[in-house]
């Protein structure tokens, strides 16, 4: 097999990117699995009427169909980071939907659970509910100055559940895959300092074999200029 050639359209990236993961100052914005779009390509997610981090007013969804579609998104083949931004999307709903939020997690939890208890561990079943858990964390039951939808704070289904284990056991399970790393350094922002610079280092690197990641990680968080999204997990490195 021959070996992979860095993808060239982001070769200054990667040098810029090793350095700020030790010298970046710059500070976090907000809840970064829901507050950043993920960068997806033209794969297909939950439907949005607009592509900004939150609901626009303007969504019809009914959220009846959410568990069904969030699972049904979440194939075998689906990339982790189109899963990353379809349970962005489906907690952007869950907020205003809270049977469906605990419905989704359950769906998640049990699907890994069962896959486990019959022998075949399934990383990526993992991962989803570890992942729907912290970006739960970050959003349902909370009141952040920024929220603008008005939607009341019901209790968060996911509250006391470890989900950054829960990612940690996919990557185990599923070996190298820089686009895990990259959620779990997400995950890791505010510590375990240590092994959130791990998370990010490995996604940095396999950034380079993987010309979304890169993309995702040369992105302006929030869309702003003044902080790309691994400027974001450097300041995570760095701050003790």
């Amino acid at each position: 097999m021959k070996a992979k050639k860095e993808i060239g359209p982001f070769r200054h990236f990667f040098a810029a990117a090793a350095a700020v993961l030790l010298f970046a100052n710059a500070a976090l914005a907000g809840p970064p699995l829901v507050c950043h779009v993920f960068e997806i390509g033209h794969a297909k997610s939950l439907p949005l009427a607009s592509h900004s981090w939150n609901l626009s007013g303007s969504e019809n969804y009914d959220t009846k169909n959410l568990v069904k579609d969030t699972l049904d998104t979440l194939a075998p083949q689906t990339p982790v980071l189109v899963r990353m931004e379809t349970l962005r999307r489906a907690t952007l709903y869950a907020r205003k939907d809270p049977i469906a939020a605990k419905e989704l997690l359950a769906k998640l939890y049990s699907r890994a659970s069962s896959a486990e208890s019959a022998g075949h561990a399934d990383a990526l079943a993992w991962f989803d509910a570890g992942y729907v858990v912290e970006t739960y964390k970050q959003w349902i039951g909370r009141d952040l100055p920024h929220m603008t939808d008005g939607m009341p704070m019901d209790a968060n289904p996911a509250a006391g559940v470890d989900g950054y284990a829960m990612v940690k056991k996919a990557i185990a399970l599923r070996g190298d895959d820089p686009q895990m790393e990259f959620a779990a350094a997400l995950i890791t922002l505010s510590g375990p300092r240590d092994e959130h610079a791990q998370h990010a280092q490995k996604a940095i690197a396999g950034a380079k074999m993987d010309a979304l990641l890169a993309q995702n990680l040369a992105t302006h968080f929030l869309g702003g200029k003044e902080q790309t999204v691994s400027e974001m997990l450097a300041k995570g490195s760095t701050t003790k």
